[in-house]
């Protein structure tokens, strides 16, 4: 895979901030990242181990060091202003700057409308979209004084097919918003040279939300590893960011276009599952 051929202090001295990064996709990006020698902050509420779930933003933390990276473990919600403001102000204080936002931090539900209740609909919203807003929000004041800002959004494109919007439109109301408000970034701040582009996976990927559910085992056996979408991120936070924003990027197509030509290594086996919000993927649900 290509994350074994990634290697060098390209990002020496560069700090990236991500939001639900104690493991899955989030953590896989933030030892991307430190790998070049980043500084990354890792802001989640694990701060004991949970018992469906692997790791802490500690253990996290200590996993970014020993990629080769500087880490700063803040517990805090992304759905609190004080906690995702207090988890910047730590990262300027210890690392001087910031020059990477991944918002990543995401809930889900795909239960149907009348058997969704309201808790887990606000929770859906206040985590992806409120929290996005949050953690950018702050990030960009700081984002302003780098030399290659980019906030990266793990959201998908915008696909209005019937189909998604009528399979779980409250996740996907969710994930849209999250998309809409990096896309609306994108031109808000294009005048201040903040890059502002979106990240979704081809597949599944073989993360604990994955695991837990109730076909988990033969899902992960068709899933991709998170180190897909961090080496696709790498690739992304890589470029300048005038050369790059208001895109909504796909993993396995930004490797192709950098040049991998076998995803096998990623795993889910033969015929890996398309993933949410993807075209081809409503033909092989129904």
């Amino acid at each position: 895979m290509r994350s074994q051929q990634v290697t060098g202090a390209e990002f020496s001295g560069k700090t990236v901030v991500i939001s639900g990064a104690s493991r899955g996709i989030g953590l896989a990006i933030g030892l991307g990242a430190a790998r070049l020698g980043a500084n990354v902050v890792l802001l989640a509420k694990t701060a004991e181990p949970h018992p469906r779930l692997p790791g802490t933003v500690y253990t996290a933390a200590a996993e970014i060091e020993a990629a080769g990276g500087q880490a700063l473990a803040v517990v805090g919600d992304v759905r609190n202003e004080q906690d995702v403001q207090r988890a910047i102000d730590a990262a300027v204080e210890k690392f001087g700057g910031i020059d990477v936002c991944v918002n990543n931090a995401s809930s889900i539900a795909t239960e149907p409308t009348e058997q969704l209740s309201a808790k887990r609909f606000d929770l859906m919203q206040d985590i992806n979209v409120r929290g996005t807003f949050l953690l950018t929000k702050a990030c960009l004041p700081h984002l302003r004084r780098s030399a290659n800002p980019h906030v990266l959004t793990i959201a998908p494109p915008i696909n209005l097919n019937p189909y998604w919007l009528g399979i779980h439109p409250s996740y996907t109301l969710s994930k849209y918003g999250m998309t809409l408000l990096t896309l609306g970034w994108a031109a808000e701040y294009a005048d201040a040279g903040i890059a502002c582009n979106c990240l979704w996976p081809q597949t599944y990927i073989a993360t604990s939300a994955v695991a837990n559910t109730p076909d988990g085992g033969e899902l992960l056996e068709r899933s991709r590893s998170p180190q897909i979408m961090a080496d696709a991120a790498v690739e992304i936070l890589r470029r300048k960011a005038g050369d790059a924003s208001g895109q909504c990027f796909i993993d396995a197509q930004v490797l192709t276009e950098a040049g991998v030509t076998d995803l096998s290594g990623y795993g889910g086996g033969p015929e890996p599952l398309i993933d949410f919000f993807l075209d081809d993927a409503d033909a092989q649900r129904r």
